[in-house]
Parts: structure tokens; C-alpha cells; sequence
């Protein structure tokens, strides 16, 4: 794939959306650099430019819980990447298999929907 055809915005990032491979669950929203995907690309591990540390960093170097590229989608406007992954334990750092574990209802309250399967306390020191 030629990444210089994509669409990194003005900050130099792309917006990526993380899947499931196996049962298409929404996962977890970051953004990469090209360094980011380029890395992804060569190892198969997913890897983000994190836009609060202002750094590159690889989904799992401190938690394990990595995930392995399975197929990686562009969309039409070659703005935005979809990458559909096996994850190991789950994606979301608050301790849920995804970043989407609350529900907003018709009156505008938050409501959790899924349980944890990991105690983030046990895993980040």
C-alpha cells in the first residue's frame, strides 16, 4: 500500500478505528502518524501516535494486551483506516475488551454496559 496516497490531516495523523476480526466488535478510536503505520505494517502489531504524550507507542507495551493485524481497510476518502485485529485481553485501558463499554440513553445519562476483564490497577503500576 503507497501511504503517502493517504490522507494525513494538517497535524500529520489519520484517524483509525480498531474491529474485532472475529465478531466485528467497535473496539477503540486512536489516530497514526506514518511512522505508526509503517511499524503496523512491517510487525503486525498495531501501533498509534498518542496525541497526549505526543508520542509513537505500540497498543500493548506496558498491559500485553497487543493487537495483531488481521486486515486493514481504507476508506473512500483515503482519510480514514479501519484495522481489524485479534486482541489480546482486551483494548480499553479502564479495564473492558473495548473503549465502548457505555451506553448514552434518551435522557442523557451513562450507563455501562459491559463488564470488566481486567483490573487496570493489576496491570498499570
Amino acid at each position: 500500500m503507497d501511504i503517502d496516497k493517504l490522507k494525513f490531516k494538517d497535524n500529520g495523523l489519520i484517524p483509525v478505528i480498531i474491529q474485532d476480526y472475529e465478531n466485528q466488535q467497535v473496539l477503540m478510536h486512536a489516530y497514526m502518524d506514518k511512522e505508526a503505520l509503517r511499524l503496523t505494517l512491517e510487525t503486525g502489531v498495531v501501533h498509534f501516535y498518542s496525541r497526549s504524550r505526543k508520542k509513537l507507542w505500540k497498543k500493548g507495551e506496558t498491559s500485553g494486551h497487543v493487537q495483531n493485524v488481521k486486515e486493514i481497510f481504507v476508506d473512500c476518502d483515503e482519510d480514514t483506516l479501519l484495522i481489524k485485529v485479534e486482541q489480546k485481553t482486551a483494548s480499553c485501558h479502564e479495564g473492558y475488551m473495548s473503549c465502548f463499554f457505555r451506553k448514552l440513553d434518551a435522557d442523557g445519562n451513562l450507563k455501562i454496559i459491559a463488564e470488566k476483564v481486567f483490573e487496570p490497577k493489576d496491570v498499570y503500576k
